[in-house]
């Protein structure tokens, strides 16, 4: 009898070990990483509230063209450190916003995860709801403090950490990156001009043209997201919008999760796209079925729209087509397109011109005849805005998905991190001039006369102008009612003319920001530089380049670091520039706040982080920014009461479809609803839209809701005091949509007289699609 050699005999043994454990459950895994995503619904009033970004006191919200989320990842050595990233639906981080988020997070894991290892970033829409920031100069517009928005952020972003929390699992992480040319032109091209020839001469563009996309992909489940950095600011849509959106991030980061959960279900064509069409769920979730027109129209017919009637809250959430469709054992995936130094970066690509003569506005001012009013910018889908929404945040996802489908550079190395905060108002800096040293200092928050110009994204008003250095006697005397700049800070601010000396006003708590966080987030050789405001293109190279300069003499890192700026993270304080093109004085200069020395600020202090990075030394804390929430002030008035004319009930049809009506594929179908003010309940996680689609005889499936790129929700009252509100539900039919029977649906809340909210929902009669 022969006997098994040894080395057989171990694999034997070796099987048979590998098999108890698999079948044990224990699970074994060579990754670096434990990986854990998560998102959650920030969408927040969907009426009355003024829209953060534009500063339009007339831009208020009254409806939902796509929902906002909050997105996080957290990547941990498996026994160490970890840090976390959130991406806003948002127009910018709050301080007062990241405080609390930290606090319920310490109260709920204890010091797992807190200022140091934790970074918030928005995206930077200008279609959100405003009033969730706590200096007074941010929330003027929005009557104040609007406690129903910053609770729906700091509940969601807690939600989402909590998610990704729970979804940690041992994984991989990829990056990749690569260039996208046609999301985004510099609107400030004058100002860049203004830096050294040298310096521009090493760049091919006048904007940074570079996506870098991280992809997750966990050991048993294979991928579960990706997060990417690209700067182009979100103002696709314009300051006259209405309709709550992520604007072209937003909307490439749906289009993106939506291309992820259907395409192992459909044949895609080599690029990942079918039929290169943006990605549609549609055809997962109804059956096709045979076009006969007759036979549609007379099942069509045995659904009337019934008088509306109460409901329960959890049915907007069950009826929601993306809950409908999650899977229990599986977290959804999560795909954030973040926001990078896009302070001078706009995604209106065909240029700015001038809406009376529509020749090219002034290059230096960005006035026509000498006035801003009328120059605007104009997106890829001009006039449409929702048009060029989607076409920029197309561009944006094609990329990501090329950049997802082609990652192979796997992440490897450390989790650390580095965080202190810093008094802009009065930071010495360094300056290095041809061996020679100099000390100089930040200022006082400021903003400039070419502040209130706008840009060409969202023209001001009156007679102010970009690139202005001199102000003008008749605002200075404006100005001195609120706060006369005293000489020092005038010369200190110099050659920014002051319009509003907000670092000095403390009246009825502080105008603007003083202490400012700075942070470093590293995983493996990828790292976060974490910056509370907008740099422009220039400013944001500069400060990653000397980062990176720091990193690449350290073994630990390799060769091959990636150095990416996460805009707008943590809290805000508007823009930073170059020390050059703050000496011109657009809008970007005007309101860099804390002086010309601003970027070099940072690039001294960020260099202090990198270095107490690849030395494994702490940083002092530095001063704490301060907690206002108690003083905040607001003007926003409460619903009072909600009602319907007599014989009307809440969620009744005002305007139906026709009768035996049929629609083709890209035809509007409109259906107005009694309705009442979204306030009262904001649907977190669920809708107030739903488009559902006729399976067999009599059961309703849902097909779109309110954060489908097809479905609008427009919500209007007759009169700012009129308890009478409608809804309008229109849907886009997208051309891959199913020919069938569909039908409309409109869920609500009403508040009585007392205070008690009532659900309620209403159906539009039913109508036929066809091909």
């Amino acid at each position: 009898m022969e006997f098994p050699t040894v080395p057989h005999f171990m694999r034997v043994c070796t099987l048979l070990l590998l098999l108890l454990l698999l079948k044990s459950g224990v699970v074994y895994s060579n990754s670096d990483y434990l990986i854990g995503l998560g998102s959650y619904d920030i969408t927040g009033p969907a009426a009355d509230v003024n829209m953060m970004g534009y500063a339009n006191t007339e831009q208020v919200a009254s409806g939902v063209h796509l929902r906002l989320r909050s997105r996080a990842f957290i990547v941990a050595e498996p026994h160490g450190n970890r840090v976390v990233f959130v991406n806003l639906d948002a127009c910018m981080a709050s301080q007062l916003v990241t405080i609390k988020v930290l606090e319920r997070l310490k109260a709920r894991y204890s010091d797992l995860y807190n200022e140091n290892n934790v970074a918030i970033s928005g995206i930077h829409t200008h279609a959100g709801p405003g009033g969730y920031l706590q200096y007074v100069v941010y929330i003027v517009t929005s009557l104040g403090f609007v406690r129903q928005s910053f609770d729906a952020l700091v509940d969601g972003i807690e939600k989402s950490i909590v998610k990704a929390h729970e979804n940690l699992r041992p994984g991989s992480i990829f990056v990749n990156k690569g260039e996208l040319l046609d999301a985004g032109v510099n609107r400030s091209p004058s100002g860049y001009l203004n830096n050294p020839a040298a310096e521009r001469s090493k760049y091919k563009y006048n904007v940074d043209k570079e996506m870098t996309l991280l992809k997750f992909v966990d050991d048993e489940q294979g991928p579960v997201g990706s997060f990417n950095w690209f700067a182009t600011h979100g103002t696709s849509m314009s300051r006259t919008n209405s309709l709550i959106s992520g604007d072209n991030k937003g909307t490439a980061a749906r289009l993106m999760e939506d291309w992820f959960e259907r395409k192992d279900s459909v044949k895609m064509n080599p690029v990942g796209f079918e039929d290169n069409s943006i990605p549609r769920r549609i055809s997962n979730i109804i059956p096709s079925l045979s076009d006969n027109h007759h036979e549609l129209l007379e099942l069509a017919s045995s659904f009337q729209s019934p008088p509306g009637r109460p409901t329960s809250r959890t049915l907007s959430v069950a009826r929601r087509v993306r809950g409908a469709l999650s899977q229990v054992d599986k977290p959804r995936f999560v795909s954030a397109f973040c926001q990078s130094n896009c302070g001078d970066v706009s995604p209106n690509v065909l240029g700015a011109f001038c809406t009376d003569t529509g020749l090219p506005c002034d290059f230096n001012h960005s006035t026509c005849g000498g006035k801003n009013e009328l120059c605007y910018g104009r997106g890829p889908g001009y006039p449409d805005e929702f048009e060029s929404t989607r076409i920029i945040g197309e561009r944006q996802f094609r990329k990501a998905v090329d950049l997802f489908n082609g990652a192979s550079e796997q992440i490897k190395g450390k989790v650390d991190y580095r965080h202190t905060y810093i008094d802009f108002s009065k930071h010495e800096v360094t300056l290095s001039k041809g061996g020679a040293s100099e000390v100089v200092k930040t200022c006082p928050a400021a903003m400039g006369f070419a502040f209130a110009a706008g840009t060409t994204d969202g023209p001001g008003a009156f007679d102010f102008k970009q690139g202005d250095d001199k102000g003008n006697p008749f605002w200075n005397l404006v100005r001195n009612l609120l706060k006369t700049p005293n000489k020092e800070q005038i010369n200190c601010q110099q050659p920014k003319p002051i319009l509003l000396d907000t670092g000095e006003m403390k009246l009825p708590y502080d105008w603007a920001p003083s202490v400012l966080p700075i942070q470093i987030l590293r995983v493996g050789q990828f790292v976060i530089l974490s910056v509370p405001g907008e740099f422009t293109t220039m400013a944001g190279r500069r400060l990653r380049d000397a980062v990176k300069a720091v990193l690449s003499g350290n073994n630990d890192f390799g060769s091959d670091i990636h150095v990416v700026l996460a805009g707008l993270t943590n809290t805000y304080s508007q823009y930073v520039t170059t020390y050059e093109e703050y000496q011109v004085q657009r809008y970007e200069g005007a309101s860099t706040l804390y002086g010309p020395h601003t970027l070099s600020a940072y690039i001294q202090e960020f260099k202090k982080l990198a270095n107490a990075l690849i030395s494994d030394q702490p940083v002092e804390r530095g001063p704490q920014p301060p907690d206002l929430l108690n003083q905040q002030i607001s003007l926003l008035t409460p619903v009072v009461v909600d009602g319907t004319p007599l014989g009307v009930n809440f969620g009744d049809v005002s305007v139906d479809v026709l009768k035996n009506a049929t629609f083709k594929k890209g035809e509007k179908v409109s259906v107005t609803f009694w309705s009442a003010c979204p306030r009262n309940d904001l649907m977190t996680e669920g809708t107030f839209a739903l488009v559902e689609f006729l399976e067999g005889k009599d059961s309703w499936v849902p097909a779109y809701d309110d954060d489908d790129w097809c479905l609008r929700f427009i919500w209007s009252r007759p009169s700012k005091l009129s308890s009478h509100s409608k809804a309008s539900l229109e849907w886009r039919i997208p051309e891959d949509v199913s020919p069938g029977v569909y039908r409309i649906k409109h869920f609500g809340a009403a508040k009585s007289l007392l205070g008690s909210i009532r659900h309620f929902t209403g159906s539009s009669s039913a109508f036929v699609v066809v091909s």
